[in-house]
């Protein structure tokens, strides 16, 4: 199983309080996930996160097919980071890390994605098509969209 990793930093014109309060809310994802993977959430959501949380979704992430994936909240540290781990879903492995610091222009949040894809060696060549293409576009969509959330201060 080859593993992937992708990391991303962007800073928010944020204090760590405010950024906090809006990532620990999982109904949140809906606002910056991309609209073309039809991304609901079925249930675990509704509170803030907490580890042990299980939330499932439904998402359609290629060629408009719904599948079902479920995550864990595996670690939470108030003000810190926390670990979204896929329990069931479209990847052979899923461990995310969002992780969140002061910043003198406001908070830093730094992601860092390991994953695997499943199929072995056919998996690996739909990675190299589009599906790697596709979550680094998931995050990129994510950057702009928090940026228009949350626009610098002048």
């Amino acid at each position: 199983m080859k593993m992937h990793r992708i990391t991303t930093e962007q800073i928010l014109p944020l204090s760590l309080e405010e950024a906090w309060d809006f990532f620990s809310k999982p109904d949140n994802l809906n606002e910056i996930t991309p609209e073309d993977m039809s991304f609901k959430i079925l249930s675990g959501a509704g509170e803030r996160m907490f580890a042990g949380q299980i939330i499932t979704y439904k998402i359609k992430p290629l060629l408009n097919i719904p599948m079902n994936w479920v995550t864990e909240i595996v670690q939470v540290v108030e003000g810190k980071y926390f670990i979204d781990e896929q329990r069931f879903g479209p990847y052979a492995f899923w461990h995310h890390r969002h992780h969140f610091e002061e910043h003198e222009d406001g908070v830093m949040m730094r992601d860092t994605l390991h994953y695997a894809l499943p199929m072995g060696f056919l998996g690996e060549i739909m990675g190299g098509l589009f599906i790697h293409k596709k979550v680094k576009g998931i995050f990129q969509y994510r950057e702009e969209k928090l940026n228009r959330i949350f626009p610098k201060k002048s």
